[in-house]
């Protein structure tokens, strides 16, 4: 009875050790891995960082008066293409009171003044005749009589400085009472003009608004704006991780939020000095010229979003690769590849790299396009 006992045991035993041999052995067993491979390609690689903004332009021309007023009537509305010169608004004058009642005063004593002149030329012109009738029948002399001419000239010269005062006089008082005088013409201070030729962009007034004349103490108030749409820049923010990697002169490719199917090309220009704090994260202003901008083709208003992609590096008709496909060798960091040189048979390749745009990467020596790489890391398909 123990002998069986032993035996049975020994069996059991023996079984166990089998089936644990066997489950080690399966288990030991894999399929064989089969590797893909990707061919290299001829095309291009753009190393890029993008930056966010608008479309402005260049330059932004404000239209304000010379003279405060109310608005008593505009020429223009926005869109309307303008020539400088050409009139935009015209201000109805409010006079102060104290400067009306300053020029009236001036004109009374500017009068005084001309009659007092007047007077003297009237009494150095009686002198001077009777000097000249002396001086014909030879009672006084020559110098006697060129003193008398010439005090008679004097007079009459002083007679006219006076009323040129006075017609001076009279012109600032109407200027000041109506904005405008006889002569003046287009340049009369009620009429608001253009001072540049361009579009115009907004007129934030109204008929019936007041407005304030621009002075050293006063920006006045603006009438209308105009710009060159012809000459369009983009104004946009990059982050300081970013702006080392810029620099001027560097072409960007912009696209319109509103113009999706249009890519415009333009030349970075500024980049501002000084950073700016916003939500915590340090922004600078950067600037692009846009370039061959046809506005009778495509119109972009002032104002719209843009992303402006910023070419840090460019390589046109060069051999690419997907970066995935490049190893490291763990000593040394160079890079490497497998090459197919068989049935699932790899012969390592070392390479040279250029640019990369972190998808693809440009390679300069080692590889040919016909040569099959390895995906060494490609993801083996889930268990069922």
């Amino acid at each position: 009875m123990k002998k069986s006992k032993t035996i049975i045991i020994l069996a059991t035993i023996a079984i166990l050790f089998l089936a644990s041999m066997y489950w080690l052995y399966s288990k030991n067993i894999e399929d064989p891995v089969v590797y893909e491979t990707e061919k290299p390609a001829i095309g291009t690689i753009l190393k890029k960082t993008v930056a966010t903004g608008s479309i402005v332009p260049k330059e932004e021309v404000l239209i304000k008066p010379n003279i405060s007023g109310i608005i008593d009537q505009i020429y223009v509305e926005a869109g309307e293409v303008v020539k400088s010169g050409d009139l935009i608004a015209k201000v109805k004058v409010v006079p102060n009171v104290s400067s009306l009642n300053s020029a009236k005063s001036n004109i009374n004593n500017v009068r005084t003044q001309v009659e007092t002149a007047r007077l003297a030329f009237e009494n150095q012109k009686n002198i001077y005749n009777r000097q000249k009738e002396l001086f014909e029948k030879g009672v006084i002399s020559a110098n006697e009589f060129d003193n008398a001419q010439l005090a008679y000239n004097q007079a009459q010269q002083r007679l006219k400085q006076e009323q040129v005062g006075l017609t001076a006089a009279n012109q600032n008082y109407d200027i000041i009472r109506t904005g405008t005088t006889t002569g003046m013409g287009a340049l009369a201070n009620t009429e608001i003009r253009a001072t540049v030729s361009g579009m115009i962009l907004d007129v934030p007034v109204k008929t019936g608004n007041q407005v304030i004349e621009s002075n050293n103490f006063n920006d006045g108030t603006t009438i209308a704006t105009i710009a060159d749409v012809d000459k369009m820049i983009f104004e946009g923010k990059v982050d300081e991780s970013e702006v080392g990697k810029i620099k001027e002169g560097l072409p960007l490719e912009i696209t319109v939020g509103a113009l999706p199917d249009e890519l415009f090309n333009a030349e970075l220009d500024y980049i501002a000095p000084k950073g700016v704090d916003e939500n915590g994260a340090i922004q600078f202003e950067i600037k692009a010229t846009m370039k061959s901008l046809d506005t009778s083709k495509v119109f972009i208003r002032a104002g719209l979003s843009a992303n402006a992609s910023i070419i840090l590096a460019k390589a046109e008709n060069v051999l690419t690769l997907k970066e995935a496909l490049v190893q490291y060798d763990p000593k040394t960091q160079k890079p490497f590849v497998e090459i197919m040189v068989g049935d699932q048979k790899f012969e390592r390749k070392d390479v040279e790299l250029g640019i990369s745009d972190g998808i693809d990467v440009e390679v300069k020596s080692g590889v040919s396009e016909d040569d099959a790489i390895k995906v060494w890391n490609q993801l083996k398909p889930a268990d069922r």
